[in-house]
C-alpha cells in the first residue's frame, strides 16, 4: 500500500493502535530475518563440513582406484590390499557418504530434491510377491460417483523375513481291524540323526553357517536363543560329526573325480590345532586340490577337495594324488617335486609352475622402491595376464597359438634380463633370490607356452583356499580326529556346490535326506553337487 492510499483514522487512539501494530509487524519481520540468517549460516557450516568430508573420501577413492587400476608406476607403489579389503573399504566409504547426505538433508529441513528414478534390475522371479494396494481417499463431492481405473504406479522393494524355526509334528496312527489279529502302523521316516530332534534342513543350516559362512557354533547358539530355541553348541558339534561321517564317501569320490582331470591345481595353508597332551597350539595344514577345466574349454564340473593333515611333508600330497598322471600346477613348494621324480617311471606327473608367485616376489621389491630390476620385471610381466584373459575358455590349440604369438617373446625378454642382471647382484640380496627362484623353475614356467591346458598361474586354487582361511579364524582343531577331518569333508562339498552355482543349503538338505533313506553307493555320482536338481 502506497503512502497516498494509506487511510489514517481521525481518532487518536485508533491511530496509536495502528502504529503499535505496524511496529509489532516490523519486529516480527526482523526476527524472522534473523532466524533465516542463522539458518543460512548453519547450512553453510554444514555444507562446508560435508564438502570437506566428501573431499577426503573422494581422495581415498581415487587413491584406491589408482592402486587397483592405475598405471603401473601408480599402482605398484601403493600398499597391497586383498579384494576383500578393497570391498570393506568401499563399503565403509559408501556408508560415510550416505551419512553425510542424511546430515545435509536433515539440515535443509528435508527439502532435498526428489531423485529421479533409476533403471533397476528386476528381482528374481522365484521370490514371493506380497501385493499391497493403497487406495486413495474419495475427494469431497465425488461420493457416489463411478470410479474408473486409468492407470497405476507400481514399485517393488526387497523385504526379508528372519529365519524362522518350526516344529515338524509327525503322527503315525496305529490301527486294528475287527476280526483280524494284529496292529498296523506306517514305518518311521528315516533320519540322519536317529531319534534326534534335528531335521536334515536344520543340519544343513548349521553346516552351511559353520563351514561355508564362517559362523562358529557358539554364535549360532546365541542366534537361535533369540528365537527361544535352545540348541547347545555341544549338541550341534555332535550333529556335525555325524553329518561329516555320512558325507565322507562323497568327499572321497570328489577326489577321485579330480584325479581323472587332465590338469589339477594344488596348494596348502596352515590351520591352528592343539598339540596332544600339552594343550598348546601348533600348526596343521589344509591341502587343497582343484579341478576346473572351463578355462581350456573342458566340460567337466569344477571340483575342489580339502584334506586336513598334521604335516606338510611330501608324503601327504603323494598319498592324496596316488595314481594321478596328469598336469599338476603348483607354487614353488618342494614337496610337489617328489611326484615328478624320474624314478617314478610312468607313474609321474608333469609339473607346471605359477607366474603369480614369481611376480609376487618382484612386486614386493618394486612396491618398496628398492629395485629397478624388480620394476622392470613387473612391467614386462603385465601383458601376460591380458593375453590370458583374451583366450580364457578357448580350446587348448587356440590358447597355445596365442601364447606362441604374444607371450613367448615376453618370456624370452624376461629370462634374458634376469640372466644378464643376476651376476651383477649380491648373492644374498632379495632381487637375486627372486631371480634364482624364477630361473630354477624355468622349464615349469615355460610349459604353458606349449600346453593350452596349463594356466598362467595357480590363482584358482588360492581363491578356493581363501574362504577357508576366513573360517579358520573361528576354529581351533584337536588334530584330524578332533574336527579337522569333518571340517575338510563338509567344506569340500559345500565349496564344490558354490563353484557349480548350486545353493549349498538346498543341495545338502536334499543329499542328507537321500542318504538317510538309503541311497545306493553305486549311484553316488547322482548325489554330487554338479548333478543337483531341485
Amino acid at each position: 500500500m502506497s503512502a497516498p492510499d494509506l487511510a489514517l483514522p481521525d481518532d487518536v487512539d485508533a491511530l496509536k493502535a495502528m502504529v503499535v501494530a505496524m511496529a509489532e509487524k516490523a519486529a516480527g519481520l526482523e526476527e524472522r530475518n534473523a532466524d533465516l540468517e542463522a539458518h543460512n549460516t548453519h547450512l553453510e557450516l554444514v555444507n562446508k563440513s560435508a564438502e570437506e568430508r566428501i573431499a577426503r573420501l573422494t581422495a581415498v577413492v581415487k587413491m584406491l582406484e589408482r592402486s587397483r587400476f592405475g598405471s603401473r608406476s601408480e599402482r605398484l607403489r601403493t600398499g597391497t590390499l586383498s579384494e576383500e579389503q578393497y570391498a570393506l573399504v568401499f563399503d565403509e566409504i559408501e556408508t560415510g557418504v550416505a551419512a553425510i547426505e542424511a546430515q545435509m538433508e536433515r539440515a535443509a529441513g528435508g527439502s532435498k530434491a526428489k531423485r529421479a528414478a533409476r533403471p533397476r534390475k528386476g528381482f528374481a522371479t522365484h521370490l514371493e510377491r506380497v501385493e499391497v494396494v493403497i487406495e486413495p481417499e474419495t475427494p469431497a463431492g465425488c461420493e457416489g460417483l463411478e470410479k474408473i481405473l486409468i492407470g497405476e504406479d507400481v514399485s517393488e522393494r526387497l523385504d526379508v523375513t528372519p529365519a524362522k524355526f518350526r516344529v515338524i509334528v509327525t503322527r503315525r496312527p496305529k490301527y486294528a481291524y475287527k476280526g483280524w489279529d494284529g496292529v498296523i502302523q506306517a514305518a518311521a521316516p528315516a533320519r540322519i540323526i536317529e531319534s534326534g530332534i534335528a531335521t536334515e534342513a536344520l543340519l544343513a543350516q548349521i553346516a552351511v553357517s559353520k563351514y561355508a559362512d564362517g559362523l562358529p557354533l557358539y554364535r549360532q547358539e546365541a542366534i537361535y536363543a533369540r528365537d527361544q530355541v535352545e540348541i547347545g553348541r555341544s549338541q550341534m558339534a555332535q550333529w556335525m560329526g555325524k553329518v561329516g561321517f555320512e558325507l565322507e564317501p562323497l568327499a572321497e569320490y570328489a577326489l577321485t573325480r579330480i584325479k581323472q582331470g587332465q590338469r589339477v591345481f594344488a596348494d596348502e595353508t596352515t590351520l591352528p590345532t592343539l598339540a596332544p597332551g600339552s594343550g598348546k597350539a601348533k600348526t596343521a595344514y589344509l591341502w587343497t586340490y582343484l579341478r576346473d577345466d572351463r578355462p581350456f574349454g573342458g566340460s567337466g564340473p569344477p571340483i575342489v577337495v580339502y584334506r586336513f593333515e598334521d604335516s606338510r611333508a611330501g608324503e601327504c600330497v603323494a598319498r592324496h594324488l596316488d595314481g594321478y598322471r596328469g598336469i599338476l600346477q603348483v607354487d614353488g613348494y618342494a614337496a610337489y617335486n617328489r611326484l615328478a621324480k624320474p624314478d617314478r617311471a610312468n607313474d609321474t606327473v608333469t609339473l607346471a609352475a605359477c607366474w603369480s608367485h614369481v611376480r609376487r616376489k618382484f612386486y614386493e621389491l618394486h612396491a618398496a622402491g628398492s629395485s629397478t630390476i624388480a620394476s622392470q620385471t613387473v612391467a614386462h610381466m603385465a601383458p601376460l595376464w591380458a593375453i590370458e584373459e583374451a583366450v580364457r575358455g578357448h580350446d587348448p590349440a587356440a590358447r597355445v597359438m596365442a601364447r606362441q604369438e604374444k607371450s613367448a617373446a615376453i618370456l624370452v625378454a624376461l629370462f634374458k634380463l634376469w640372466e644378464k642382471e643376476l651376476p651383477k647382484l649380491s648373492g644374498k640380496s632379495k632381487p637375486a633370490e627372486a631371480i634364482r627362484y624364477a630361473l630354477g623353475r624355468r622349464a615349469a614356467l615355460e610349459r604353458f607356452l606349449v600346453d593350452g591346458r596349463i594356466e598362467l598361474d595357480s590363482n584358482a586354487v588360492e581363491r578356493a583356499i581363501r574362504p577357508q582361511t576366513i573360517t579358520r579364524k573361528n576354529s581351533l582343531f584337536a588334530g584330524s580326529d578332533g574336527g579337522g577331518r569333518t571340517w575338510a569333508t563338509i567344506a569340500t562339498l559345500l565349496a564344490t556346490a558354490k563353484m557349480n552355482q548350486v545353493d549349498p543349503h538346498a543341495w545338502l538338505t536334499q543329499t542328507l535326506e537321500r542318504i538317510a533313506n538309503g541311497w545306493p553307493n553305486s549311484d553316488i555320482d547322482a548325489l554330487m553337487p554338479w548333478n543337483y536338481q531341485s
